[in-house]
């Protein structure tokens, strides 16, 4: 659906690049995530890719074109999650919906009970955005990028600002859209919401990808394959995963007293990101 190859892009009267050239593609149907801290380059490769930013160098091609050769057309087939919410504050979020609705076909145009039951805003939809919460004005952030039905949307830190039960919405219905056939490209410095939600990530660093992989693959490579059982009397012992079920030692040791967890002794997504890049996500 996206195919990047040397994407370089440098900001007027920057020092230096930002984006240093990067080459990813992301998959019909996939959830695709950039991983890294504050300044990375994510924010700003999708906004070359949803042409805010323009004069980029490489090559882009979306849905078979390249991106130069995509008119106003291009913005009925992508959505776009900002960070920060920008709504009209003396609008409600009804009206709001109904003015950003206006720019797009209206045969495209999503059931908006529909859209805000999704986010848990039904009862708040004629309330005027001065008087959202962060969370709420996110929320309907989320449901504008969607209620046109695009085929491909850009989320830049889609649960920033949002308690768990919200947070959980959002992913949940993320991937909802993963399942109808959407192409959902994540930019994140959240572990968490990378690790639940992507097929694969790259992690992004100086503006530069330093590693592409499905979060599972890298967390079982940089990990041990080995469990780690306690049990309540206070005896920890850890063992291979391998022939795990044969294992006299292992049988014996959880036999020997009331387990009070076994875990697995696999990486987190972020101790894989630190040991790739040497950096951490919160730099």
């Amino acid at each position: 659906m996206i195919t990047v190859n040397n994407l370089s892009y440098s900001y007027p009267k920057a020092s230096g690049p930002t984006l240093k050239n990067l080459d990813f593609d992301i998959d019909q149907g996939e959830i695709f995530g950039f991983l890294g801290p504050s300044g990375a380059g994510k924010s700003t490769t999708q906004k070359v890719l949803y042409k805010i930013l323009h004069r980029f160098d490489g090559t882009i091609v979306v849905k078979d074109r390249h991106l130069n050769d995509w008119g106003n057309d291009y913005f009925e087939r992508i959505g776009v999650g900002f960070e920060l919410p920008n709504h009209y504050l003396k609008l409600t979020a009804r009206e709001n919906l109904q003015l950003f609705a206006s720019f797009y076909q209206k045969e495209n145009i999503r059931d908006f009970e529909e859209l805000f039951e999704i986010v848990g805003l039904e009862d708040d939809a004629d309330k005027c955005i001065e008087e959202f919460s962060k969370g709420m004005s996110m929320r309907l952030n989320y449901i504008r990028a969607i209620m046109h039905d695009p085929d491909i949307l850009f989320f830049d830190e889609p649960t920033a600002g949002l308690d768990p039960i919200n947070a959980q919405k959002i992913k949940r219905d993320i991937a909802k859209l993963k399942d109808q056939g959407k192409t959902v490209f994540v930019t994140t410095h959240d572990m968490a919401t990378a690790d639940e939600l992507c097929d694969r990530v790259s992690f992004i660093v100086d503006g530069e990808i330093r590693l592409t992989e499905n979060p599972d693959v890298l967390k079982r490579e940089h990990g041990k394959r080995a469990v780690r059982v306690e049990l309540e009397k206070g005896l920890t012992k850890e063992f291979p995963v391998r022939e795990l079920g044969t294992n006299k030692e292992f049988i014996d040791f959880v036999r020997s007293g009331e387990i009070s967890r076994i875990n697995t002794q696999e990486a987190t997504l972020e101790e894989v990101f630190i040991k790739v890049t040497g950096k951490t996500l919160k730099e």
